[in-house]
């Protein structure tokens, strides 16, 4: 209480402003998520419901925090852009960083039934997290562009890997030893010539990770959502946080989609030039 003999240990808080001026870019992570996959029972390479539980969960994050505009997903980890302008918190470091990392785990617990009904949560999982401040747009979409990469290099090494171990009949040991030395070029070939893999036919969604952005839905959305404001099951791939419900007006309100498309080239920024005004 203030005024108290007490008070004077709130003098120990440090304050952790964060630069003005500069990108936000939060990055979370499954913490200890290669056990939780294989405890859950998670299909290998990728498991379409955890990766759309994920989606939701960044959707809810959008949706409550106006000041991110977007976020990419691969895998266990998210990064969301918070705008150059963002005063969120005073832009206090920990209280953006704990409280959006919260949050998302919060609705990744909440919203598992709807994603694994079939399977009970048998512990809660949890994220870390990290704060990178970035001065120019170039830095933003390279750091993008490093995250996209990632997705299709670690992919494209996951889906030969397990084709290996699931289709071939190797040990984990053997296969990471056939893999070891080998480029892009040698796995596409790999999967085709052995599995019968085309990787290039294989669904965006596991070779481009997910973009969230908001824009004006082209369809009217028909989404079951929670308090949490996350999506359903069944419309988590094109999604849209909230639904509309009220009559259509002249200006319709943007709500968060998720795409699964390139975003290293031009055509991703240029058409969408708002996300680093």
């Amino acid at each position: 209480m203030a005024g108290t003999r007490f008070s004077y240990v709130k003098t120990f808080e440090l304050p952790d402003p964060l630069l003005p001026e500069t990108y936000m870019v939060l990055r979370l992570d499954g913490h200890g998520f290669h056990k939780f996959s294989d405890t859950h029972g998670f299909a290998k390479p990728n498991d379409e419901r955890a990766l759309q539980l994920m989606d939701a969960a960044a959707a809810a994050v959008m949706d409550e925090f106006r000041d991110v505009v977007l976020a990419f997903g691969e895998s266990d980890e998210f990064s969301f852009l918070l705008r150059k302008k963002c005063t969120l918190y005073n832009r206090r470091q920990s209280k953006i960083l704990s409280t959006l990392v919260s949050f998302f785990t919060s609705v990744y617990v909440l919203r598992w039934p709807a994603f694994f009904p079939d399977t009970p949560l048998l512990y809660p999982p949890s994220f870390d997290g990290r704060i990178v401040l970035y001065p120019a747009q170039q830095h933003v979409r390279d750091y993008f562009a490093w995250r996209q990469a990632d997705t299709h290099i670690n992919n494209l090494y996951n889906t030969t890997f397990w084709a290996l171990v699931q289709q071939g009949g190797q040990s984990t040991t053997q296969a990471h030893e056939t893999l070891k030395g080998t480029v892009a070029s040698g796995k596409n070939e790999m999967l085709f010539s052995r599995f019968g893999i085309n990787y290039a036919a294989l669904p965006a969604r596991f070779r481009k990770g997910s973009v969230l952005v908001r824009e004006v839905p082209k369809v009217e959305p028909e989404l079951d959502v929670d308090a949490a404001g996350g999506v359903s099951e069944t419309d988590a791939c094109q999604d849209a946080v909230p639904p509309t419900t009220s009559a259509p007006s002249k200006r319709q309100k943007k709500v968060v989609v998720v795409l699964h498309e390139d975003i290293i080239e031009n055509q991703f920024w240029d058409d969408r030039p708002e996300l680093l005004a």
